[in-house]
């Protein structure tokens, strides 16, 4: 009796791989509709806030929404000849003097941290970041007792020393982790050659490390503009900030939804200006530290 073999079935590796093919391109086209579903449900509000700004209070609360109302500028030229000029100015004053001294104290003490390292380094950045840990509520009645017994309350420079101590320890942390990121060999050259401590923080590590610089001065920044607790306690009528400001269109008598609006623009522009200059530099300065 003779044995029969079977034939074997032949493999065809074009038919798995279409397959895979298929769901690859399912996969990244659910990724991508899904990215676009989550993008419009954070741009559509700001996107109705800004046209909601150019409407009349009328407009601005009809039901159904009036898209198709009348446009006026006549609320951006209330605000930015009105009272939002001074908290905007308060706003500047409070943001951009902090951020530059958390930046020109935040290099040297970095610079001690990662490079120049001192003794006991790892408890001293435990101990920067440990600041962070206590919520700001916690520490508010003291402050204010504080400031109120000194006779300074709304003054807009007690807030500019508050925002300096809050954010002078995560810079410091933040400068540490970048500089940290400077190849060694440099600075041992730059050693080799003659140079003094000062002559390697200014040569060599800072314009490495400037797109770390930006991105730690932009983070105080915009932690500076948009803090909101102490500025509210605080302030009363001279130094309350942009932020605070914004609150008193919320009344029980009236609603002044495009008066919010308008302000609401106003006040995000400046951070908004800030992050498209700073970008790039933005970009560079929070991914130095994440690939080695």
């Amino acid at each position: 009796m003779t044995a029969t073999l079977a034939r074997p079935t032949r493999f065809h590796p074009s038919v798995g791989t279409g397959q895979r093919v298929r769901r690859r391109l399912g996969g990244k086209l659910a990724l991508t509709v899904v990215a676009w579903l989550a993008t419009l449900i954070f741009v559509l509000p700001t996107l109705w806030m800004v046209l909601t700004s150019f409407h009349q209070e009328v407009d601005a609360v009809a039901n159904p929404p009036a898209v198709a109302a009348t446009l006026t500028l006549e609320y951006y030229r209330e605000l930015l000849t009105g009272k939002l000029l001074g908290p905007l100015i308060n706003s500047l004053i409070a943001s951009i003097v902090p951020t530059i001294l958390v930046v020109a104290l935040a290099i040297p003490a970095a610079f001690a941290l990662a490079i120049r390292q001192v003794p006991k380094w790892r408890d001293v950045m435990f101990f920067f970041l440990s600041t962070k840990m206590m919520p700001a509520v916690a520490g508010l009645l003291p402050m204010y007792l504080i400031v109120k017994n000194l006779g300074l309350l709304d003054n807009v420079w007690v807030l500019v020393v508050l925002y300096l101590s809050a954010n002078l320890p995560l810079g410091i942390w933040m400068m540490a982790q970048f500089f940290r990121e400077i190849p060694r060999e440099l600075i041992e050259a730059a050693e080799l050659d003659g140079a003094d401590t000062r002559t390697i923080l200014w040569r060599v590590v800072l314009p490495m490390a400037y797109p770390g610089i930006a991105a730690t001065a932009l983070i105080s920044f915009i932690f500076s503009w948009n803090e909101f607790l102490f500025a509210l306690n605080l302030t009363a009528t001279q130094a309350y900030t942009a932020p605070v400001y914004l609150i008193g269109f919320l009344s029980g008598q009236r609603l002044f939804l495009a008066h919010l609006c308008a302000a609401s623009v106003i006040v995000s522009l400046p951070v908004l200006i800030a992050g498209f200059a700073a970008q790039d530099k933005l970009v560079q300065g929070l991914s130095l530290g994440a690939v080695k």
